[in-house]
């Protein structure tokens, strides 16, 4: 993901018979290993509402943030792959762990074989790249997954454009179960959420930005921020990853050009559909209709 690049960004491509022809023409791609990654498609429709959008939600397999990066990096590469069937020539990466785990695996060892002229980004190199800018301490939490926080991804990301920037990061194992299953707001809930947070500020106390280094983090980042220190700033992902993709797109007409301009989008979900239209409907606000998927 440089500087004009905008995410965790590498570039990937992956071998499938399935794969559409070199210069195929389609929706912006959307992955996630669940419902998370529709809070970042949201921010990129109210940006970019011209483009077509293809969103795919791993649901039957989700969680991911536990998961070992050899078995996160396949089911990515599944994911990438039936996105490229159906014509996406751009990808986003719309969850942290895939982003950690095997984005740049993809981007160099499969992109350039299976289709060199499309493109595949993530989410943690577009934050890392304005995070820096924010804080004021030159302190910087991080809130993830377990598999998010164990790459250091973060960290790593960070020093390349804010080397003086300390990145101190707290596993959250309970929050996606929580969020996924509507338990987010309950009172025990909270607790979970607001153990969490205390446990970061307690290894930092000169925090004074704190990253949702999770897809799903921002339904619960209102609750965040009411429960932290004042002069702390609770950054979600989606408007930088939606702003990024913009300028990208810009930079790379070449690319642009082949990304569909309808204002449509369609959903697809390894999980049963009912159960997905019932749930993403919560992260959207509008109504969904989406289509099975079987990897």
């Amino acid at each position: 993901m440089v500087a004009v690049f905008i995410f965790i960004i590498s570039w990937t491509f992956v071998p499938s018979s399935k794969l559409m022809t070199m210069n195929s023409t389609g929706p912006i791609g959307v992955f996630d290993s669940g419902y998370g990654g529709l809070t970042v498609l949201k921010e990129i429709r109210n940006r970019l509402p011209q483009y077509d959008y293809l969103y795919l939600g791993d649901n039957a397999r989700s969680p991911y943030g536990n998961r070992s990066f050899d078995v996160v990096y396949e089911y990515t590469l599944e994911a990438v792959k039936e996105l490229f069937s159906r014509g996406c020539p751009l990808i986003i990466l719309a969850c942290n762990t895939a982003s950690a785990k095997a984005l740049r695996t993809i981007q160099q060892n499969d992109l350039p074989l299976l289709a060199p002229e499309n493109r595949v980004l993530g989410v943690i190199r577009p934050s890392t790249e304005v995070i820096g800018a924010l804080t004021k301490t030159g302190h910087v939490g991080v809130l993830a997954t377990e598999g998010t926080v164990r790459s250091e991804s973060y960290a790593i990301e960070l020093h390349k454009f804010s080397p003086d920037t300390r990145v101190v990061q707290q596993a959250c194992p309970m929050w996606v179960p929580l969020i996924e299953t509507g338990s987010h707001m309950t009172d025990a809930g909270k607790v979970f959420i607001k153990a969490d947070v205390d446990t970061l500020l307690r290894q930092d106390p000169k925090i004074d930005v704190i990253v949702l280094g999770c897809t799903h983090y921002p339904l619960i980042g209102d609750y965040i921020q009411s429960v932290v220190p004042e002069g702390i700033r609770v950054i979600a992902q989606g408007p930088i990853v939606a702003e990024k993709l913009e300028t990208y797109l810009k930079a790379h007409p070449e690319l642009e050009s082949r990304c569909l301009k309808n204002s449509k989008t369609h959903f697809l979900t390894s999980e049963n559909t009912e159960v997905f239209n019932r749930n993403a409907q919560g992260f959207l606000g509008i109504e969904i209709y989406s289509e099975h998927v079987h990897f």
